[in-house]
């Protein structure tokens, strides 16, 4: 697993040991991320890595212009990859990691510009994950399309082999 573009292009990732943690390739990663680009989401953004593992999905968004990233995880193994990985690439001052389950953490109240979700496959808790996220997009990446719950509305939804990822915008009350 690498980083895929952007200032960290090219460096490796580690992952942890067992199946615990599933990384999201790097197929999908660039594609997600193309994506978020073409869309101006990514530069300069406050970005929440829910179900972060050993970072990957925020690692790339602080490789591609992200002002800061915030991490959520809470399996003990995939935050020493975590940990290593943002020392590694020197990004600990760009970086918050929090150590708790995704969807108590995000009950506090939180602004971020972009969350990025990639829960387990077997999670079926998204309309009560995203009535808490608090952030202006949500990239979810699911075994299938995540259906878009009260206050948010669907702009993409690609497929790549057995990952789905599916873009959200967070209503404004103009909408």
């Amino acid at each position: 697993m690498r980083v895929v573009a952007g200032e960290f292009r090219g460096r490796r990732l580690v992952a942890p040991e067992g199946d615990t943690t599933r990384p999201t390739t790097d197929m999908v990663r660039e594609a997600m991320f193309n994506s978020l680009a073409s869309m101006g989401i990514v530069d300069g953004a406050e970005v929440i890595d829910l179900f972060a593992g050993s970072g990957a999905l925020g690692i790339e968004a602080l490789s591609r212009g992200a002002a800061h990233c915030t991490f959520v995880e809470r399996d003990r193994a995939a935050l020493t990859a975590l940990r290593a990985n943002l020392d590694t690439l020197g990004l600990r001052d760009r970086a918050t990691v929090a150590q708790s389950d995704a969807v108590a953490w995000s009950a506090a109240p939180r602004q971020a510009d972009l969350a990025l979700i990639d829960p387990p496959y077997s999670f079926d808790g998204w309309a009560e994950l995203l009535a808490k996220v608090q952030a202006a997009y949500a990239a979810c990446e699911a075994a299938r399309e995540v259906s878009a719950p009260a206050g948010w509305t669907s702009l993409r939804v690609r497929r790549y082999g057995r990952t789905t990822v599916t873009l959200l915008s967070r209503d404004t009350p103009d909408d």
